[in-house]
């Protein structure tokens, strides 16, 4: 066994992992309330794999109704180190084409009314996110994006939105001006609340459509998504088996994101100033660093 344990965050149209040896399914319970549904737990080379369908079983919940805080608890509970999203996007850019898979590295957040963060009144803390993704879980993502046969971008600003609803014309053409270059519904405040709870992140962005800022052609769609969808969902199979032979051979030792010691110097509140009920629903994803 290595020291990893990958928590995978499967989105539209994956909603399950193949190649798992050892199997079992898992409910957690979490002081945030119920995650997406019950995670599926195996081994692949003898990597331990925790995979929990971000829309739960039969894609039930949508994006603005997601319980992240509860998703991302759950993966800590379950002793995961790393977290890999993956997740549907459209493309605000002519070379990153349907079909595609992209890697992001930055965020512009156009979400409202989620709560990204398990901290609050009680217990302040500011988390670092300058750079919101782990490189090192990157760049292997990517390794095997290429050797499960995506074409594949290794960096990428994605531009999420708050949905269900997709993009006007208007405001596609606004964030292709602002250099975004995919769109999403579901990757904030799930970044976010990946480095509060100490857990390198990142993100594999399968393209599916040209949102709508292409003249002249027809916008996004659900069905035009659907049909890019079934090709992506089996290069998505093939990277997660991928990435798990090559973290199979690699000892874990800390990300270069220093995410594991992000709420190190973070957390304002003085230990006598914190509210007792929000520090016990905190022991899971901050633990470590209020036992300081």
């Amino acid at each position: 066994m290595t020291g990893w344990t990958l928590g995978i965050i499967g989105g539209s149209g994956l909603y399950e992992i193949e190649g798992l040896e050892n199997v079992r399914s898992e409910r957690v319970e979490t002081p945030w309330g119920e995650p997406s549904g019950t995670f599926t737990i195996g081994e692949i080379a003898g990597v331990t794999l925790c995979f929990l369908p971000r829309h739960g079983k039969g894609h039930r919940i949508p994006p603005d109704a997601i319980n992240f805080r509860a998703n991302i608890d759950a993966f800590k509970r379950l002793g995961c180190t790393d977290l890999l999203s993956l997740s549907a996007c459209g493309s605000l850019r002519e070379d990153y084409a349907p079909g595609d898979f992209v890697l992001v590295d930055q965020y512009v957040d156009r979400t409202s009314g989620r709560e990204r963060s398990f901290f609050g009144p009680g217990c302040v803390a500011h988390v670092g996110l300058a750079d919101p993704v782990c490189p090192r879980l990157a760049g292997l993502a990517a390794d095997a994006a290429d050797a499960a046969g995506a074409r594949t971008h290794r960096t990428g600003t994605y531009l999420a939105m708050q949905g269900p609803q997709f993009s006007t014309r208007a405001e596609s053409y606004l964030y292709r001006q602002w250099g975004c270059d995919v769109i999403g519904m579901t990757n904030m405040p799930e970044a976010r609340l990946a480095r509060e709870a100490e857990l390198p992140y990142a993100s594999v962005c399968m393209v599916t459509d040209y949102d709508c800022w292409r003249r002249g052609e027809a916008a996004v769609d659900v069905q035009s998504i659907l049909k890019v969808m079934h090709a992506n969902t089996g290069k998505a199979r093939r990277l997660v088996v991928a990435l798990a032979k090559t973290l199979a051979a690699l000892p874990r030792t800390p990300s270069p994101s220093g995410a594991e010691t992000a709420l190190d110097g973070a957390i304002l509140t003085a230990p006598d100033a914190r509210d007792a009920e929000l520090m016990a629903r905190l022991a899971a994803v901050a633990g470590r660093a209020l036992a300081r």
